[in-house]
């Protein structure tokens, strides 16, 4: 049998000694030699690569800032969210009124002078017509006292000049009476004597000078008349003249009797007196105000009024005041449109009773009707008003874990101190934040956190 002999290879030899301190893995760490142009190729490339980074930023950045901008996170204890629901609208307004009283009527020295007498006292009630105080004032009494006989020459002259008038007019009348009778005797003769010389009894002169004398004694009488009537009203012209002078004096002797009587102060209304500070002695000029009367029942309010209400608000709408548990019902009785300060006034008087013991300066809560009750959507009144003048309202979105709250533009409609009417831009159970919104205007988008 043929066997073939198996090869067999020995075991590598151990490490010598001088290869000891060779280390190992040294043989497959071998540096690797780059070109220089492949180096240029990887700084090009990383250059690149950092300008385009840089350039996404750039051009990003914008969009990121709009988006920062734009939106901002808000804690929920921090704003009041609120429900826009449908319900009746009462469409009024609160007035905060000042009461005064309804009539006063304030108390000027009309003439000068020093005083005499104080009749009455600060505070007190007065009745019409009540003397007040006493003045006196000597120059006025001597005017009064010139007046008067300024007023009783000219009366004297008219007088005088109405009686010589009569006297003309009494021989003018005498005149023409006595021309008159000679005119109707000398017409019969010259008709006795023109049929006496027609028939030769007499001569034909003799009948000539009696009508000769007739026409004389004719034109005497239309120059007479004509002179009485040129008398008369030359007379009546002079009189009527001297009728205006003495009405004149008579006026102005009447103003100095009533300058006279007013040295004597007396109340125009019954009313309580007020500031009615003189004293005995006390030289007063003319105009000088010395006091006030106010009516002591009758009163009214005076209200400041929003501007926004300019147009509603008209003279006889009415309003109510309650007080003590009882309603008064008030009238606007003058409005003044003078807008200051974003407010216009406006006076409201009482329509039947008013509250007894009112006194001037008292602050009343009033309500001003400026329509019927109706049905609306409605959102509570709050502070976002003032600062989204009414043109938007953020509205509330997603559940209560993760909320958030979009501007939305909105349509608003009448105001009063509870609720605001909504008239589109909002459905009834939408929730919108209704606290204010300062710093959030140029906002678009509200994070809610709780």
């Amino acid at each position: 049998m043929n066997t073939s002999a198996t090869s067999f290879t020995p075991p590598p030899s151990p490490p010598s000694a001088s290869s000891a301190n060779l280390v190992s893995g040294a043989a497959m760490d071998t540096p690797i030699k780059l070109r220089a142009w492949s180096r240029h190729r990887v700084l090009i490339i990383a250059s690149v690569a950092m300008m385009g980074v840089l350039g996404a930023a750039v051009w990003l950045s914008p969009a990121l800032s709009a988006l920062a901008t734009s939106s901002q996170t808000l804690a929920a204890d921090r704003i009041i969210i609120s429900t826009a629901t449908e319900g009746a609208f009462d469409d009024f307004i609160p007035l905060r009124g000042i009461a005064t009283p309804l009539n006063s009527v304030f108390l000027d020295a009309v003439e000068g002078g020093r005083v005499e007498k104080k009749l009455v006292e600060d505070g007190a009630m007065v009745s019409v017509g009540q003397p007040l105080a006493v003045l006196s004032n000597s120059q006025l009494q001597l005017e009064v006292i010139r007046s008067e006989s300024e007023v009783t020459n000219q009366l004297n002259n008219l007088r005088t000049i109405e009686i010589q008038l009569e006297r003309n007019r009494v021989e003018n009348e005498r005149a023409i009476n006595e021309i008159n009778w000679q005119l109707k005797r000398n017409s019969q003769k010259a008709r006795r004597d023109e049929k006496l010389a027609a028939i030769g009894f007499i001569a034909p002169a003799v009948s000539q000078d009696s009508q000769d004398e007739d026409v004389y004694w004719r034109n005497r009488l239309a120059i007479t008349q004509k002179g009485q009537r040129t008398d008369e009203q030359l007379q009546a012209t002079q009189v009527e003249q001297l009728r205006i002078a003495t009405r004149q004096l008579q006026a102005n002797l009447t103003l100095a009797r009533a300058n006279l009587d007013a040295l004597i102060v007396k109340a125009p209304i019954a009313g309580r007196l007020t500031a009615f500070e003189i004293n005995l002695g006390q030289s007063l000029n003319r105009g000088q105000r010395l006091g006030q009367i106010d009516s002591p029942e009758a009163a009214k309010l005076i209200v400041n009024i929003d501007e926004y209400y300019l147009s509603r608000v008209a003279v006889g709408q009415t309003a109510s005041l309650e007080l003590v548990g009882k309603t008064y019902p008030l009238t606007v009785r003058k409005l003044n449109p003078q807008v200051r300060n974003g407010q216009f006034e406006g006076e409201l008087i009482f329509a039947g009773s008013q509250p007894k013991d009112l006194r001037r300066g008292q602050t009343l809560q009033a309500r001003l009707a400026l329509g019927d009750s109706s049905t609306a959507l409605l959102i509570p009144n709050g502070a976002f008003l003032a600062d989204s003048g009414g043109n938007f309202v953020f509205v509330l979105e997603g559940g209560n874990a993760a909320e958030s709250a979009t501007k939305r533009s909105v349509q608003l409609g009448r105001r009063n101190i509870n609720f605001i009417e909504v008239i589109s831009g909002l459905k009834p159970g939408e929730r919108v934040i209704t606290s204010s919104y300062a710093g959030l205007v140029d906002k678009n988008r509200l994070t809610i956190s709780h």
